[in-house]
């Protein structure tokens, strides 16, 4: 996954032709949507994309364009799988605050005080002290002392780890948490912001740790069922274990990588077997449908009737996080900062209010979640990552916002009750 950067609303040029398997749909309320996610396919040649938008709790729009399966002209629907990649984190940060609410933990409790696992310590080398000082907020935030700009994201090197470790090769979550105990932290707990997948992957073995079930049975019992939602599942690496109903991914250039893994081909296709998707499960593991996600998005917009959290705990998820982090010079809150799993925006005139949104990035993989202050929320899933320096993926954001601005009358009839969860 890499750095997520919000994007404006300015407006995305029309550009080619409709590419084949981007069939033209009969013009509706939603239409702009639809238009366009054609256009952004288009430009990019990607071969397939799910759409789903909520409008005050109620799914009012949800399709499929293009290719799951580009050389079997397979499709895809509203209810395909993708592979999410970062979207994995607001889940995460809900079953957090579920723990929170049990009493299992504070946002405030030490890290090191809820895992198990043994240090492996570099030869001549000893922990960093300052792991004692990280919290779970501070993995929930991004302010944990871990920056990939400055050092590297262990969650992309499953080989070096694992030969580190001693343990098999593509190194496990476990074996990853155990790596990094014994390397130093790149700054201070709780100083700044710097986006991390690691600190989510601790986060999963805490959630393991303290309630005695895998990860993604936690999340299955009780941040999904209560959505209504029974298709997500973690994702895995290899084609050869793809999910029912999940589309295939694909590079622009149809590039190979080493493989990671033991008896397979010596170079594969960059999506399937050049990381280790099992090891990143919460932080960027999870398989959903655009229309899943959806449901999700829906069922986080009103505190007063959040399945999944008191309202109490839900204006914590969304909370700013302590200073100095994101503050001006002047000590005031920047407008655009991470809370517990989501980006955030304030609105400009509306004290309170503000966007959440989250996007994910995988070889093969791109993703974005939208909940906007007004009530509308939309979930966009590709099945190919690009980016063109003057076509970037992250276009879509800002395209989907204009789309929305273009709607004149937002349909009445919710659709949930006709997918399955």
């Amino acid at each position: 996954m890499h750095r997520r950067r919000f994007v404006g609303t300015s407006a995305l040029t029309a550009l080619a032709p409709v590419l084949q398997g981007l069939a033209a749909v009969p013009e509706h309320a939603l239409s702009s949507f639809d238009r366009e996610i054609r256009d952004f396919m288009a430009a990019r040649k990607t071969p397939g994309g799910a759409l789903a938008v909520v409008k005050d709790g109620k799914l009012v729009h949800a399709r499929g364009h293009g290719w799951s399966d580009k050389d079997g002209k397979i499709p895809v629907e509203a209810t395909s799988l993708f592979r999410v990649a970062s979207l994995s984190k607001p889940i995460t940060g809900v079953a957090v605050l579920q723990l929170v609410e049990r009493g299992k933990l504070t946002l405030d409790t030490r890290v090191l005080d809820l895992l198990s696992h043994k240090a492996a310590v570099p030869p001549g080398g000893k922990p960093d002290p300052r792991w004692k000082q990280i919290t779970v907020r501070h993995c929930l935030q991004h302010t944990g002392g871990w920056d990939r700009d400055k050092s590297f994201d262990p969650m992309f090197r499953a080989r070096q780890i694992a030969v580190a470790t001693g343990t098999p090769v593509p190194a496990s979550a476990d074996a990853i948490v155990k790596f990094m105990l014994g390397q130093p932290l790149d700054f201070d707990p709780g100083t700044r912001y710097a986006y991390s997948n690691f600190g989510y992957c601790v986060l999963g073995r805490i959630i393991e740790h303290l309630t005695g079930q895998s990860y993604e049975a936690f999340v299955k019992a009780s941040v999904l069922a209560p959505c209504g939602i029974r298709s997500m599942r973690l994702g895995r690496t290899l084609a050869a274990h793809r999910a029912e109903r999940e589309v295939h991914y694909r590079t622009p250039d149809n590039a190979t990588a080493d493989s990671l893994f033991p008896g397979t081909a010596t170079k594969v296709p960059w999506p399937y077997g050049s990381f280790h998707l099992e090891a990143m499960d919460a932080h960027g593991g999870w398989l959903a449908s655009a229309v899943d996600l959806a449901r999700f998005a829906a069922a986080l917009q009103n505190p007063a009737q959040c399945p999944l959290l008191k309202a109490d705990t839900w204006r914590e998820l969304h909370a700013a996080p302590p200073a100095p982090v994101s503050r001006n010079d002047d000590g005031v809150l920047k407008e655009v900062f991470y809370t517990c799993g989501w980006q955030a925006r304030s609105i400009v005139g509306r004290a309170g209010m503000a966007n959440y949104w989250h996007t994910g990035s995988l070889p093969g993989t791109r993703t974005l979640l939208v909940r906007r202050w007004d009530g509308l929320a939309w979930a966009v899933l590709f099945n190919q990552r690009q980016e063109i320096p003057n076509l970037p993926d992250a276009a879509i954001d800002a395209a989907m916002h204009q789309a929305a601005a273009a709607v004149k009358e937002w349909p009445k009839e919710d659709l949930f009750p006709k997918f399955a969860g």
